[in-house]
C-alpha cells in the first residue's frame, strides 16, 4: 500500500451512497491518498470502504476507526482480506477500543482494559482461518493509539498507529514510542476561517461532543490541559487540538505534525458555516495544491 503523506478524515453518515461515491472521486481528483471513515452508529464502515473503493481508482480507504466491540476478530480479518483482494490492497484497516459509555451504554457490551484487550482482538485475527483467495500483500493494521502503552502496542503488533483528536506535542511523543519503523497517521482537524471567534466558536460545537468521553480526555490530561481547560472548552484546549485560521497557518500545522514524525496526516475539515453546509470544499481545494 502507498499511503501518502496527507489524506481526509470525514464522517458519511448524512450523505446517500451516491453522493458519498462522488465525495470520495472528487477527494481523489484532489490529490489526497486516503480517505478515512469512521464507525458510530451509522453507516457499517467495512461495507461502505466497498462501496468508496470500487467507485474509486487509486484512493485508498480506511477505517478510523472500526469498533472491535462490533465483530469478532475473524469477521474482521475476512472482511479486511477480502476488501484487499477487492481493491488491490488500497484499504487500510484501522481498530479501536472506543469509550466505555459508548460500548455499554449504547451496545449493552462490556468493556473490557483497553491494551489487554486490543491485544487479545489482534491475537484472535492472527489465529483465525482465512481460506479464500487473498492478495499477495498482507493488508496493513493500524490501532487507535494515545497512551504509552497502546503505542507500544501499535508497534509490537501491528503497522502502526492512528491517533485522533491530539497535537504535535503528542505526535513526537507517540513516534518516540512506536520507534522508527511504525506508520504515525495522525488526524488533525482543521477550520479555514480567520475570524478568530467564529473559528473558536465551531471548533467548541465539534468538540462538546467528544469532551465527556474518557480516554479522550485521559490523553487531553497528558498532554497538559487541565480539567478545567477540557470542561470549558477553553482557548487554549481550542488551539492545542485544532488549527484553525488561514491556508499558511493550517499548513504550518501539518507540517509540525510531520516534522514531529508523523508518516501521514489525514486532515478533519469542520465547516465554519456549520455541520449542515456539509463538506467544507475550499478547505480542501486550498489545502490540496
Amino acid at each position: 500500500m502507498k499511503l501518502g503523506k496527507l489524506g481526509v478524515w470525514y464522517f458519511f453518515d448524512a450523505m446517500s451512497s451516491r453522493e458519498a461515491a462522488n465525495t470520495a472521486q472528487r477527494i481523489e481528483s484532489l490529490g489526497y491518498s486516503t480517505l478515512w471513515i469512521p464507525e458510530t452508529t451509522g453507516k457499517n464502515p467495512m461495507v461502505l470502504s466497498s462501496w468508496l473503493l470500487s467507485n474509486t481508482k487509486e484512493l485508498n480507504v480506511a477505517t478510523g476507526i472500526a469498533n472491535i466491540y462490533h465483530r469478532e476478530p475473524g469477521v474482521t480479518l475476512a472482511a479486511q482480506k477480502s476488501l484487499c483482494e477487492q481493491s488491490n490492497n488500497r484499504f487500510l484497516l484501522g481498530l479501536g477500543v472506543s469509550h466505555k459509555p459508548l460500548v455499554e451504554g449504547v451496545r449493552g457490551l462490556n468493556y473490557g482494559p483497553p491494551v489487554k484487550t486490543m491485544r487479545s482482538y489482534l491475537e484472535g485475527m492472527k489465529a483465525a482461518p482465512y481460506t479464500a483467495l487473498s492478495h499477495e500483500e498482507e493488508p496493513p493494521t493500524v490501532i487507535a493509539a494515545l497512551g504509552p502503552k497502546m503505542l507500544e502496542l501499535a508497534s509490537e503488533m501491528t503497522q502502526g498507529a492512528h491517533p485522533y483528536f491530539t497535537s504535535p506535542e503528542h505526535t513526537a511523543m507517540a513516534r518516540e514510542k512506536l520507534g522508527k519503523d511504525s506508520w504515525l497517521c495522525v488526524e488533525q482537524k482543521v477550520i479555514l476561517e480567520k475570524d478568530p471567534t467564529k473559528a473558536r466558536e465551531t471548533a467548541k460545537q465539534t468538540a462538546a461532543i467528544y469532551k465527556g468521553l474518557p480516554n479522550y480526555r485521559n490523553n487531553w490530561i497528558r498532554m497538559g490541559l487541565a480539567e478545567e481547560d477540557i470542561d470549558s472548552l477553553n482557548d487554549k484546549f481550542i488551539d492545542t487540538t485544532f488549527a484553525w485560521g488561514t491556508e499558511v497557518v493550517i499548513r504550518e500545522r501539518i507540517s509540525a505534525h510531520f516534522d514531529a514524525g508523523a508518516d501521514h496526516v489525514c486532515i478533519q475539515p469542520v465547516n465554519p458555516n456549520g455541520q449542515k453546509a456539509g463538506l467544507d470544499w475550499d478547505c480542501l481545494e486550498a489545502l490540496s495544491k
